[in-house]
């Protein structure tokens, strides 16, 4: 399953689709690997019931691994990489991150066909999230900034870029895929006027259905879409049609129209293609109903190919430029003719050829782009992981315009250097090259862990221009490598892909593989990795030494202390492996298997993970709390003191010596104080009397 998150930052909702993608996945891929494992020599332990419930049928095509894949999007590039820091502790290879504006998401290109080598394909989705931004008035319970903020024009500069959106995804979408368009806004302008207006110009309900979800979640309490309501503008009036707006213009004695209503905001006019929508399909959340916050939620299925209809186009000036409605425009599935959509995608795949910084430079239209402006310019202020509100900026007016509309930014039409690596705030964005599978380093990893050759091989890359493995090397399912590699250079800005599945390490010898497994990447690897690099845990207070003790030492007898795993790490070549925790059984809170990457080293262990995975670990499976041992620092320590102490004692003799060669008498000074020589005989007697 292909999905697609528009407006995903913080990442909350992309989280749960990411786990949605990977449901079962773990329990396929030891089925799979059961079937071969005493052919490649594997001990995989006993059968658990996750195992043989798993239907290999749901994903069949890679040895049990997930095929499908999840593009996140946000317009904003910090918003961007604030969502690659909550989806990367996922440790999904299956994930792209992306840096667009919504409203011209472009055409991702796939490998051609074989059998047709000069037709182009494009990537559609099954699913599409269009959380789009919105004024956000259903959070008044917890967002205070509105009580003094809200204006009711707030919603009229947002609806024409939430239309747009909407249009985008219903293009990007297979036929019989769903998108969800939600917002966190009660205003029928963003709501029920935005899903009318975007079937209505992707040709009407024929190909662009709302569903029936009153049989879904049967626990949430909702109220149903609303069919008829009026617009208030900035001033405080109230529109029921656009005829009336008409009207007003034409009387007035200026001319002008209230501020930024537009026909598609009112509802669907008698006998046009929309006017039997049945808009109460919509699903609004009430705060008030279920103790939430508002939000409003609406599902479509497209029912067949689609062709927009362009924005100051009416339908029926369409009618009669094609001589058919555009529900009518023949488009097959496989048939010979060329898909509408598919030419749409073919013009856009070019223009970002062209121009890969298009999308940016379209925003500094004054005219044409205000509407969009005021929202994908618009930085969502005070936004956390734990809200997911999406609003305009604090300085927008009561017509929904932005400052930066009113004084666009005409320096993005200058002429700039080519930066292919350069986003438009200035960060650096290393590409994605993939490495041969015979590369040197790929084959001395495969060789020192014993890689099973049924694990592939084609999807390591690094980020870097010259495209050698220099301090990290990562891996991303096939789809994703696909993508990144047909799509370099075509102007699609990917921030983020790939789990971090290797990282340098110093080693002692040139026989140790310098490249060690990553935490993130364990997972994904460790049913592949020969026995040979397996170190097997099953007690619980083995793991505890381990989680709570930083380098323990193994050597000069210490191993006895190791319990179960002493003998395994003494007998075990230095280097990174693979501590499978499998519990015994004897402790029923203690049943979860893990994989983690152990380091032996010549006196001492270590598992390389992070202080703040430790310390949760620690915390869940143990409920201790006990701050964790570090024998490195203990033995540094001991170290510093010795060395500090003798530096302390050098101090004090050299304080010695300077002081009395401070005191010591000049040669003169010397001189003056010899007595004059006495006579022999005195002098005799002194010597005898003394």
């Amino acid at each position: 399953m292909t999905v697609l998150d528009m407006c995903a930052a913080p990442g909350s909702k992309a989280g749960q689709l990411l786990e949605m993608i990977h449901q079962g996945e773990e329990a396929r891929v030891r089925k799979v690997l059961r079937a071969y494992a005493k052919e490649d020599g594997l001990d995989l332990g006993e059968e658990t019931e996750e195992e043989r419930q798993a239907d290999l049928e749901a994903d069949p095509t890679d040895a049990g691994r997930t095929t499908g894949l999840l593009i996140a999007n946000d317009a904003d590039y910090k918003r961007g990489h604030m969502l690659v820091h909550q989806l990367k502790r996922l440790g999904s290879p299956n994930l792209l991150v992306t840096n667009h504006d919504a409203t011209q998401y472009p055409a991702i290109k796939l490998p051609s066909d074989p059998a047709t080598p000069n037709k182009p394909q494009y990537l559609k989705f099954d699913r599409i999230l269009a959380d789009v931004p919105c004024s956000g008035d259903g959070t008044l319970r917890k967002n205070m900034n509105l009580w003094k903020d809200w204006q009711p024009g707030n919603a009229l500069g947002l609806h024409v870029t939430q239309v747009r959106i909407l249009l985008r995804a219903l293009a990007m979408l297979k036929v019989g895929g769903r998108v969800v368009y939600s917002t966190c806004s009660m205003n029928p302008v963003e709501n029920e006027s935005v899903v009318a207006a975007a079937i209505d110009r992707a040709g009407g309900p024929d190909k662009v259905e709302i569903v029936d979800c009153s049989n879904e979640l049967q626990g949430l309490v909702r109220a149903p879409g609303m069919r008829k309501w009026q617009i208030m503008d900035k001033s405080g009036r109230l529109w029921g049609s656009q005829a009336e707006v008409d009207e007003y213009t034409k009387n007035s004695t200026d001319g002008i129209a209230p501020g930024r209503i537009v026909d598609t905001m009112f509802p669907p006019l008698e006998g046009s293609v929309c006017a039997d929508l049945p808009l109460e399909r919509c699903m609004r959340v009430y705060a008030h109903q279920q103790d939430t916050g508002g939000f409003f939620i609406t599902v479509l299925q497209k029912k067949a190919e689609v062709k927009i209809r362009p924005e100051d186009q009416k339908a029926d000036d369409a009618t009669k430029s094609n001589g058919t409605t555009a529900a009518a425009t023949p488009a097959t599935e496989n048939g010979t003719e060329t898909k509408p959509e598919e030419k749409t995608e073919e013009k856009v795949e070019e223009k970002a050829e062209e121009a890969p910084a298009a999308a940016e430079a379209a925003e500094a239209q004054p005219e044409e782009k205000s509407e969009k402006k005021a929202t994908t310019e618009a930085e969502v202020p005070e936004q956390d992981a734990t809200n997911g509100v999406k609003r305009s900026r604090e300085d927008e007016t009561a017509d929904g315009e932005t400052q930066e509309t009113k004084k666009p930014k005409l320096e993005a039409s200058q002429d700039k250097p080519k930066r292919s690596n350069r986003n438009i705030h200035g960060q650096v964005e290393e590409p994605f090259k993939y490495l041969d599978p015979k590369h040197e380093v790929i084959k001395n990893i495969k060789t020192f862990y014993h890689i099973s050759s049924r694990f592939p091989e084609d999807r390591f890359m690094v980020r870097n221009a010259a495209g050698e493995p220099a301090k990290a090397i990562y891996y991303t399912s096939a789809l994703a490598r696909d993508i990144l590699v047909e799509n370099e250079g075509r102007g699609i800005k990917v921030i983020h892909g790939g789990v971090k599945m290797f990282m340098k390490q110093d080693a002692p010898s040139a026989e140790i593989c310098r490249w060690r497994i990553q935490s993130e990447g364990m997972p994904i690897l460790q049913g592949y990795v020969g026995e040979q690099r397996v170190v097997r845990l099953t007690t619980k207070e083995t793991l505890r030494r381990l989680l709570i003790e930083m380098f323990p030492r193994i050597a000069d007898g210490e191993w006895e202390k190791m319990g179960e795993i002493g003998a395994r790490v003494r007998d075990i070549g230095m280097g990174c492996c693979v501590l499978r925790v499998e519990p015994d059984g004897s402790d029923p809170a203690f049943s979860e298997r893990m994989a983690l990457p152990l380091w032996k080293s010549i006196h001492s262990l270590n598992l390389m993970l992070p202080k703040e995975d430790r310390t949760a670990m620690l915390l869940r499976i143990f409920n201790d709390t006990t701050p964790l041992i570090n024998n490195s620092l203990q033995k540094q320590r001991q170290i510093d003191e010795a060395a500090k102490a003798k530096t302390t004692e050098d101090a004090q003799v050299t304080e010695k010596e300077d002081i009395d060669i401070e005191d010591a008498p000049t040669p003169e000074e010397m001189d003056a104080d010899v007595p004059e020589p006495a006579a022999d005989g005195a002098a005799t007697a002194t010597t005898e009397d003394s």
